[in-house]
């Protein structure tokens, strides 16, 4: 006689009391199962349940963008060039059509949909608008004061971004602990500011963010106290990786792709090499090409409630990159005619902005100030279904 038969023998009273003990037992077992895999199971790579966009699309343009920045140092230390400064071909294919084009990527998830422009008006009226009144202000008080206060905004974006990528991988699989939080937050952050800790501690370098001298020295014991954690959470980071997977099964592939290519190209880019080609192929790539296909799957998913040129722009991913290489181009014109002064073999001859300078160079770094504070804003899934159908 099993257990179910005998507790129709029990008196009324006492065979309620343990079917509720009995439940109450299980869903306490459920609740210690689901802190211990997530929800959505654990994740294959023949499969794409935990992928951003697809098995072979984020391989691509996680996995794929970072090989090729590696591959790319060793073809800059093959042509002797690794050392050095860019050369105009990596310009154009990694700063002009990749770094540049990714800053106006952003208008195709915010000014060339109308819709999501009128949902937040004064948001994304007031964020250009105030960027370059500050933009002013800053240059006002000098060149260098402008620039090192873009710089350290951009990087607070280089950062953050790695960071939002780990969340919506963690999010995809819901993973929920907040120890693992912890662990990997911990670890993406330190895989991104321990080396921008060594470049600043070690000034003068051979390359820039901007312009010369846009960073201030920070003392070297900064570089030795962080390094330390840096090694641990790293450590950390993978050790926790490979005991939810021989414990659970539970692998997040995309994550742990993330993190490591961060960790590699960042450290291999900024300290282990210093050059400016190198930082230029280790940063720009790994940061440009996951956004594109960010914005691009957005586009896919608001396509059909989309206007006919926003259709247009986004029916095919040369027709969206093309649109952004134009825009990229254009900026670019006005950047090195009116204030580089550099490249008039591609951009024509220079003009002479002296007495205009501290108006227009504010107003030509509109559009990536402009990309830096939105993207803290955009990419919340939270009231925003689009979001959630592109990742």
């Amino acid at each position: 006689m099993d257990s179910a038969q005998l507790r129709m023998f029990l008196p009324p009273r006492h065979r309620d009391a343990e079917i509720e003990m009995w439940s109450i037992e299980k869903v306490q077992r459920k609740e210690m199962h689901a802190e211990k895999i997530p929800s959505s199971a654990s994740p294959r790579l023949g499969g794409d349940n935990g992928w951003l966009f697809s098995r072979n699309i984020d391989l691509s343009v996680f996995l794929g963008s970072a090989v090729v920045s590696l591959l790319l140092l060793a073809v800059g230390w093959r042509l002797g060039i690794l050392n050095e400064e860019s050369p105009d071909w990596t310009w154009i294919t990694a700063v002009l059509l990749i770094d540049v084009a990714h800053v106006w990527s952003t208008s195709f998830r915010v000014y060339f949909d109308s819709d999501e422009f009128k949902r937040r008006f004064w948001l994304y009226l007031l964020v250009p608008i105030c960027g370059y009144a500050v933009g002013v202000a800053l240059y006002s008080e000098g060149e260098l004061t402008f620039w090192r206060v873009v710089a350290i905004v951009a990087v607070f974006h280089f950062v953050r971004q790695q960071y939002g990528w780990v969340a919506l991988y963690r999010r995809k699989l819901d993973e929920m602990a907040s120890w693992s939080w912890w662990i990997d937050a911990v670890a993406i952050y330190l895989a991104t500011v321990c080396p921008r800790a060594c470049w600043v501690a070690s000034l003068p370098r051979n390359f820039n963010w901007f312009v010369e001298d846009d960073f201030f020295n920070v003392p070297i014991v900064v570089e030795s106290i962080l390094f330390p954690f840096y090694v641990l959470a790293l450590t950390a980071y993978f050790a926790k990786s490979l005991y939810l997977y021989f414990s659970n099964g539970f692998l997040n592939i995309g994550k742990d792709i993330v993190v490591a290519t961060t960790a590699v190209c960042w450290y291999v880019g900024i300290v282990f090499l210093n050059s400016d080609y190198a930082f230029t192929v280790t940063n720009v790539i790994i940061h440009g090409v996951p956004y594109f296909a960010l914005i691009y799957f957005y586009a896919k998913a608001k396509r059909e409630t989309s206007g006919p040129i926003y259709r247009t722009m986004s029916q095919h991913w040369l027709i969206f990159l093309a649109t952004l290489w134009a825009l990229a181009y254009v900026e670019e014109l006005f950047w090195n005619r009116g204030v580089w002064h550099e490249k008039e073999w591609i951009f024509g001859l220079s003009w002479d902005w002296t007495e205009w300078k501290v108006w227009l160079v504010p107003l030509l770094a509109v559009p990536q100030l402009t990309h830096y504070i939105l993207d803290g804003f955009i990419w919340r899934r939270s009231g925003n279904e689009n979001v959630a159908r592109a990742v």
